[in-house]
């Protein structure tokens, strides 16, 4: 009997020949995945790599870029989700209980501590904020409660340094885990594990993705006991990412240090000319002596990101820094970075630090792809028109 035209489309016999080999991984998309027997079923395990139980548990393509971020950070395991604040989300969840007390740094990711005061607050865990420069006074503040102790570097926004061999330790003398964003650095910048932090968080968003296009974020640990908790509460949250993300990731990748390194040197290049413009008080870039923690950058690395921010002298009002932003042509003004379009976005400085250390009007600037003189000139234009 010949099956109906349907059937026979569902289940067409013809398999490609094997051997297929091509320099871009293939895109595998999946929610059901097909077994070859009852027996398989009841022997697949959704919590290691050894074989596919699941689309949400991962394919051959997430399984892939899994693998090489992981070998990017120098860590052993590595867990996708859709962005890096969920990255950051499910670190809390995995690791805190009602009662508990996490530690962030007072520069954080605004969204983390939000996240900390909210909804980790409505669960019973509570938080402080330390400073991430002075490694003694994080120690201090470590007690029987604190489970978690979080680090950033550079610090979001105003772009201090922290001393993490410093803060590494002290959290590792009494038993606290420890987590990075390495969001900045990218797996290139330094080593989050050669320092011994036990996990390691990044905005894929960011470098790994280099588009601007892409919303996803990495966890990646060493120890095996770590990653299995991680892993548990990301089945438990239902967190998955699409294929065709992961292979604009994947595509991106080879790229990374080449573009990791142009940002760079523009970023340093444009924060040096900003030094010596009169309308600018302060640049606060790591790889310069004028921003905070400038020597614990030095002793680690060699590298920035194309990221920094100024501030303009409080002689001038918002609405003068507001238009100077306006007036930039080759800018976007956007959230985000890393990309190959240039930002720029003003913040207000009184509501992120409240110890007065930084003054003046703070704009942050993301430097993308352009040639360095075409944005030094539309930087300039837009100076000239804003505060003459």
């Amino acid at each position: 009997m010949k099956p109906d035209a349907a059937s026979a489309l569902i289940h067409h016999a013809y398999e490609p020949p094997a051997g297929f080999a091509a320099p871009q991984v293939g895109v595998f998309k999946a929610s059901t995945v097909l077994f070859e027997n009852v027996a398989a079923v009841r022997a697949r395990d959704w919590r290691n790599k050894a074989g596919y139980t699941y689309g949400l548990h991962g394919t051959p393509t997430s399984f892939t870029l899994e693998e090489r971020i992981a070998s990017l950070e120098g860590g052993r395991h590595c867990l996708l989700v859709p962005s890096g604040l969920a990255a950051i989300a499910l670190v809390d969840q995995a690791l805190l209980a009602p009662g508990d007390e996490i530690l962030l740094p007072a520069n954080v990711y605004g969204p983390s501590r939000e996240l900390a005061r909210t909804d980790l607050a409505r669960f019973g865990v509570t938080h402080r904020l330390y400073d991430p420069l002075d490694a003694a006074g994080f120690a201090a503040l470590l007690s029987e409660r604190t489970k978690l102790v979080w680090l950033e570097a550079a610090g979001s926004v105003t772009m201090e340094f922290p001393d993490l061999p410093g803060l590494v330790a002290a959290a590792r003398a009494r038993g606290i885990t420890t987590a990075l964003d390495n969001t900045w650095g990218a797996g290139l910048a330094f080593d989050g594990f050669a320092l011994r932090i036990d996990i390691v968080v990044q905005a894929l968003t960011k470098f790994p993705s280099g588009g601007g296009d892409v919303l996803m974020g990495s966890v990646t640990t060493r120890d095996d006991a770590l990653h299995e908790r991680l892993k548990l509460t990301h089945m438990h949250l239902g967190l998955g990412v699409g294929a065709n993300d992961c292979e604009a990731i994947l595509r991106s990748l080879p790229s990374l240090p080449l573009r990791y390194r142009a940002h760079d040197e523009t970023a340093r290049t444009l924060a040096a000319w900003l030094q010596t413009r009169p309308e600018v008080t302060r640049v606060l870039h790591p790889a310069f002596e004028s921003c905070p923690g400038h020597a614990y950058w030095r002793a680690l690395c060699t590298d920035a990101a194309g990221l920094f921010s100024v501030l303009f002298d409080e002689r001038y009002t918002q609405a003068q820094v507001d238009r100077f932003v306006d007036g930039l042509q080759l800018f976007g003004i956007g959230y985000s970075w890393a990309g190959p379009r240039s930002l720029a976005v003003p913040y207000d400085l009184k509501a992120m630090r409240t110890d007065g250390a930084l003054k003046g009007h703070l704009v942050r600037f993301s430097i993308g792809l352009e040639e360095v003189e075409s944005l030094r000139a539309d930087i300039e234009q837009s100076l000239k028109a804003a505060f003459a």
